[in-house]
Parts: structure tokens; C-alpha cells; sequence
């Protein structure tokens, strides 16, 4: 009978015990909720570059840098883009042009909806973020952005030439998604939100209004200073996601925080909205176009 109790009991404890270690394992193995991981970025290098091209004859290239250094030598086979020629006229600089008014462009520079696209500018990252995010607004689907570093397209062969290439025209569907874009009603709504934040991406003089050049009286209420380099490596990629996660933490920035970015026209916003957006996967990012220049006409700048 002794032999047989002390029998069962090694059978219960046997059962306790790995029932215990498989709800420990569990317990170990659930995912974090404040970390987003398996983001699929749309910043590509230099060898990932040459494999599209490889890979999809129609793969459309844009270069969004100045005209002078697009003359001069260019990706083979990219094609011109002028961020300006995207904005408005009128008092408000910087306004993006009306939807269908921009997918009318690009569908003369052969992009459509549904183009694989390609973006780099002059390693600023300025430029090629800024038509990102236009294109992403649009509704395009397929758009990865590449930086402009010499050694690296160097090494990965990347051909350069400063020969035109022929265009083909085609249609443009516009399939918008508001979700990315922040109007001057947004920004005021978000200033009585607790879990939000709203950037400002210019340089730290502009931010306190003690710049002349560009002249600045300072920023919008409750605005944060980030200024889009700090994003960026002294090179002008991108910063790892660790490092980005590591900003994002020092500013008590979560997965869940309501971010609206804006500079004087939203050029350098563009930068955070694909740093938090695009890199850390975080959903809720937003681009003021209006910015500076719109904000300051009638409502309220503080140093």
C-alpha cells in the first residue's frame, strides 16, 4: 500500500510539474504589446535596389533632388521629379495640389497607382519622403524609397548616366487614404488629447523662433521639437530601428500615440512620418501639411 501512495504521488507531481513549465513557457513566449515587430520597411539598400531592377523591366525610378544634380548624372532610366511642381499656388506655401490634380502629374511622369516605384533624392532624404508620402496619401501601393550614398551604389553597380529617358504616359486611380493626412482642425483637436504628440521637425532655432533665415516667431502650442537629422545617421539614412525605438522611448512615445509631424511646409515632416510610420510600424502618423505657414497666419505661435 506504502509503495503504491508514493506511486500516485510521483504521478501527480509528474503532471503538476509539467503543467507549471508549459504555463511558464507560455507566459515567456507571449508577445509584448508595446513592440511592433515583422515591419516590412519600404527603405531599401543599394543591392536590394538591383534585384528590383533585375527582377521588373517596368520597375519605375524617381529621382526628387534638385534639377541641377539630375542633369548632371542620374540613376539610369529615373525620371525628374520636382517636389514644387506637386504644391500650389497661392498665398500658403507648400499646400499640395488638389488629388486629382496630382494624379494627373504622375500619371504623365508614367507612374500609376499601381507602378512598383522606386524614390531617391539627394541623400537628405527630404525629398524622396516627401513624394513618398504624397504617393502613399494618393494610394499607391508599391513605393520604396533608396538612399542616395555613392559607396554603396558604388559597390552594388547601380549604373548612372545623364541621358533623359522617354516617358511613358499612363492613368493614375486615385484611392486616398486620409488616415496619413492632418488639416489644421486635426492639429487643434489633437492639442487637447493626452496620448498624442504633435513634432516639429524644423531645426531648434526655428523652433524657438530665433531664426531669421528661414524666419521663424517660434511654434505652434504644445509642439515638440524633433528635428528630422536626429532621425537620420551621419550619412543621411535612416537610423537603425533600435536607435529610432530608442528616441521613441526617451520621449515616452508608444504603438499607440497619436503623432501629427510638421515644419515650415512639411517637406522635412515627411521625414518622422516615415521614421515612425514606415520603420517602427507604428499606425497612427500623420503629415499637417498646412505647417508653419498656414498655422502662423491666424492662430496662435508661442517661443
Amino acid at each position: 500500500m506504502k509503495t503504491f501512495k508514493i506511486f500516485c504521488w510521483s504521478i501527480v507531481f509528474a503532471l503538476f510539474s509539467a503543467f507549471y513549465v508549459n504555463a511558464q513557457t507560455e507566459v515567456l513566449e507571449a508577445p509584448q504589446a508595446d513592440i511592433i515587430t515583422n515591419v516590412e520597411t519600404d527603405i531599401i539598400t543599394a543591392k536590394e535596389f538591383t534585384k528590383l531592377m533585375k527582377a521588373n523591366k517596368d520597375l519605375v525610378i524617381l529621382e526628387a533632388s534638385k534639377s541641377k544634380i539630375y542633369k548632371k548624372s542620374h540613376v539610369k532610366n529615373a525620371i525628374y521629379i520636382n517636389h514644387n511642381d506637386l504644391n500650389q499656388d497661392g498665398e500658403i506655401k507648400g499646400l499640395i495640389k488638389s488629388n486629382e490634380e496630382l494624379a494627373s502629374y504622375f500619371g504623365s511622369k508614367g507612374v500609376s497607382a499601381d507602378s512598383e516605384v522606386v524614390i531617391y533624392d539627394d541623400g537628405s532624404q527630404k525629398y524622396s519622403t516627401r513624394v513618398y508620402w504624397i504617393l502613399k496619401y494618393l494610394g499607391a501601393d508599391n513605393v520604396k524609397i533608396l538612399h542616395k550614398d555613392m559607396d554603396a551604389w558604388g559597390k552594388a553597380r547601380i549604373s548612372l548616366t545623364s541621358n533623359v529617358p522617354k516617358i511613358k504616359p499612363t492613368t493614375f486611380t486615385l484611392n486616398p487614404n486620409p488616415a496619413i493626412f492632418a488639416t489644421k482642425e486635426d492639429v487643434k483637436i489633437l492639442q487637447s488629447k493626452d496620448n498624442a504628440i504633435l513634432f516639429d521637425a524644423r531645426t531648434k532655432a526655428e523652433y524657438d523662433g530665433t531664426s531669421e533665415k528661414p524666419a521663424s516667431d517660434g511654434h505652434i502650442v504644445g509642439a515638440v521639437n524633433l528635428d528630422y537629422k536626429d532621425l537620420l545617421t551621419e550619412t543621411g539614412a535612416f537610423k537603425s530601428k533600435d536607435e529610432l525605438m530608442a528616441i521613441a522611448s526617451a520621449m515616452g512615445i508608444t504603438p499607440d500615440t497619436e503623432i501629427i509631424a510638421y515644419c515650415r511646409t512639411s517637406v522635412r515632416a515627411a521625414v518622422i512620418f516615415v521614421a515612425f510610420r514606415n520603420i517602427l510600424g507604428y499606425e497612427n502618423v500623420r503629415v499637417y501639411d498646412g505647417a508653419y505657414l498656414e498655422w502662423a497666419i491666424d492662430s496662435p505661435i508661442v517661443q
